[in-house]
């Protein structure tokens, strides 16, 4: 069975948020457009990975589909 995790019920404080380091980091992060915690850019990576992916699996298909017709293609003028 799983332990519970104790938790803070009511008012909590933030000496990042009254200073005003955690908007600093929000907004830096929205201008140069890569995020500045962990899971952030890991999600990020992740994100361009899968796109770069898919991109790679059109290509590929284009290609073999071009092999493919030029096989069949030399077959028919060989015969």
């Amino acid at each position: 069975m799983a332990r519970r995790r104790s938790r803070k019920y009511g008012f909590s404080f933030s000496w990042k948020r009254a200073v005003g380091i955690s908007g600093m980091k929000a907004r830096l992060s929205r201008e140069i457009g890569i995020p500045l915690t962990r899971s952030g850019r890991q999600r990020k990576v992740g994100r361009m990975l899968g796109c770069s992916v898919l991109l790679g699996l059109g290509v590929l298909g284009s290609f073999l589909a071009s092999v493919l017709v030029s096989w069949i293609s030399l077959v028919t003028v060989l015969q």
